[in-house]
């Protein structure tokens, strides 16, 4: 068995509602099935604004890191305009 077999990523992700266009910013270990609960409606913060659109996701390979960087994205406007700025083309 490989060193790498039970390493295990963290995802923060950006989602786009294809309802109203709002954009949700997750963290999860499992990005497919977090995307597809989101969609299924099984989301509370999500469900009305279902279906969704990944548009973007970063893959930290400790937990504590992906936690802080959706936390720092959530609650500090800056690091998300410079982020969406970088991206402009997903975003638009």
């Amino acid at each position: 068995m490989s060193p790498t077999h039970n390493l295990r990523w963290y995802f923060v992700y950006f989602l786009r509602s294809q309802k109203n266009s709002s954009i949700y910013i997750g963290c999860t270990n499992d990005l497919k099935k977090r995307i597809r609960e989101h969609n299924h409606s099984m989301s509370y913060h999500t469900k009305k604004y279902a279906p969704w659109e990944l548009l973007y996701f970063e893959g930290f390979r400790d937990k504590k890191d992906a936690f802080m960087r959706e936390k720092s994205l959530k609650l500090h406007a800056q690091g998300l305009r410079r982020l969406k700025e970088r991206l402009r083309g997903t975003f638009a």
